[in-house]
């Protein structure tokens, strides 16, 4: 046939043949590739979250830990006395549970603002600190521990608080800079991250030049850890990190049709503009709460989405979930590599996921200069 004789197709007949054949291919991707993965993730991650309440200076048995966890449990609990010691107990459900939850969470939604912030710049490159939330979540730190700021509001010390409003002021001045009225051009946004980031980073050296005596404190933060974390700081990120990891679930086949271009993505019926508003704040705000809690920590938010969009392909819809399970347990097994390689010592959470994490940022340059992107 003729290609200039076949029938023109609107917008939403696109819409529809598109809908049809992406729901063919997934389809075929969710029996090969998609549930094994996501089923294999979630069972490691269930794994290394036990095995890793059993360890510490206090070694735990993992029957012991799993009847600890059950006890209280209403209906499970019941069924066994408890035959371990009370500081074990409090070990367990005081020290090393919300240390393990934080770290999970906090990889999860990490992973799954790169994931989207990739996804939304159609470049394997980018991270969920693209937009200067790191270097102004930094600067609000560093200020709360240089000028000696203590005050808490709702459990919450004043460190976590100035980083997470910090990161929140960044995403508004990297907005405002990079708009074009309505409009969000990419290279505009781009290119405002890069330097609000600078601007603050440069602020936060001076800050270390002149409060010296801070060094070590300020220096431990911005390498990023969760000793000391507790419940508090779980909590604090528990509703931005589910609501976020939801929100951008939730535009997974818009994610999907901007890998398309923006032009077709628009004759498919997606407001590319309105999406990327939304999106670029949800996982800004997402990232932000991460980094309040834990500090900074790189290298999470790119080489797990890039990984697993290796296994599982571009498609949101499976890239997302695997992402937050992969996440999460990369995180994990880093926090749990830096809090028992060298017992007592504390290695920095961000030094562990930086040594693996360079590595593979070189191999994405070399693998994007051979492919000429």
């Amino acid at each position: 046939m003729n290609p200039e004789s076949r029938p023109q197709l609107d917008g939403k007949e696109k819409w529809h043949h598109f809908q049809k054949d992406d729901s063919a291919v997934s389809s075929r991707r969710r029996l090969v590739k998609g549930p094994p993965l996501l089923v294999f993730l979630a069972l490691s991650l269930v794994g290394a979250a036990l095995y890793a309440l059993t360890l510490g200076p206090a070694a735990i048995p993992v029957e012991e830990t799993v009847h600890i966890l059950l006890e209280r449990l209403p209906l499970v609990g019941r069924y066994w006395a408890q035959s371990w010691p009370t500081n074990h107990q409090v070990i367990i459900w005081d020290l090393r549970l919300p240390r393990v939850l934080l770290a999970i969470l906090v990889g999860s939604s990490l992973a799954v603002a790169g994931a989207a912030m990739q996804g939304l710049f159609r470049n394997p490159l980018a991270d969920p600190y693209i937009l200067g939330v790191s270097a102004r979540a930094a600067l609000g730190a560093s200020s709360a521990i240089v000028f000696k700021l203590n005050f808490q509001f709702f459990g919450l010390s004043t460190v976590p608080l100035a980083a997470f409003l910090g990161s929140l002021l960044a995403v508004f001045l990297v907005y405002q800079l990079g708009r074009t009225g309505t409009l969000l051009p990419v290279g505009t946004l781009l290119l405002a991250g890069v330097a609000v980031g600078s601007f603050f980073s440069a602020l936060t050296s001076l800050l270390l030049v002149f409060f010296s005596d801070d060094l070590h404190q300020v220096f431990f933060w911005l390498l990023g850890g969760f000793s000391g974390r507790g419940w508090t700081h779980f909590l604090m990120v528990l509703p931005y990190g589910l609501l976020g990891q939801g929100a951008i679930y939730y535009y997974s086949r818009e994610l999907n049709l901007t890998l398309l271009g923006e032009e077709t993505a628009l004759n498919l019926g997606v407001e590319v503009e309105k999406v990327r508003r939304q999106l670029l704040v949800v996982a800004s705000l997402t990232a932000a709460a991460s980094v309040a809690a834990s500090g900074i920590i790189g290298f999470v938010g790119l080489i797990v989405p890039h990984l697993l969009r290796l296994l599982v392909g571009p498609d949101h819809r499976f890239l997302l979930p695997a992402s937050a399970l992969g996440g999460g347990l990369f995180l994990l097994l880093a926090d749990t590599a830096a809090r028992t390689l060298i017992p007592p010592t504390e290695i920095p959470v961000g030094t562990i996921t930086a040594f693996f994490g360079a590595p593979f940022f070189l191999y994405l340059l070399r693998r994007r200069r051979y492919s000429g992107l």
